[in-house]
């Protein structure tokens, strides 16, 4: 929600930079819109676990996670840019792609 609202503050908090530009705001906006959107389908099959399009929500979430660690984990390295929040919130995209991961597994056990 924080970049749908507000990303200059998360760019900030994540690489330690600012969005000063209209067009990095606007597409940093449309941004957290598809991200608000993905957690509202999420949110609202929370209670089916068995149906194919549960498995398709976490297999895009696993997408995302996994997308956004490398693009998180490469600015950080190779880019230079790191803010304060930037290796927690990278431990926490690591982490949820490996529960989607183990649940994409189960759910196909079954």
């Amino acid at each position: 929600m924080l970049l749908l609202t507000f990303p200059s503050i998360l760019s900030g908090i994540l690489l330690g930079s600012s969005l000063d530009a209209p067009a990095a705001l606007t597409i940093a906006r449309i941004a957290g819109a598809a991200i608000f959107a993905l957690g509202v389908a999420c949110w609202l099959n929370r209670n089916d676990v068995q149906s194919k399009a549960a498995r398709g929500l976490v297999a895009a979430l696993l997408i995302y996670n996994a997308g956004i660690s490398v693009v998180l984990i490469h600015a950080g390295l190779r880019s230079g840019l790191s803010g304060i929040g930037l290796w927690s919130v990278v431990t926490v995209h690591i982490s949820m792609s490996v529960w989607c991961i183990v649940n994409l597994n189960i759910k196909r056990s079954k």
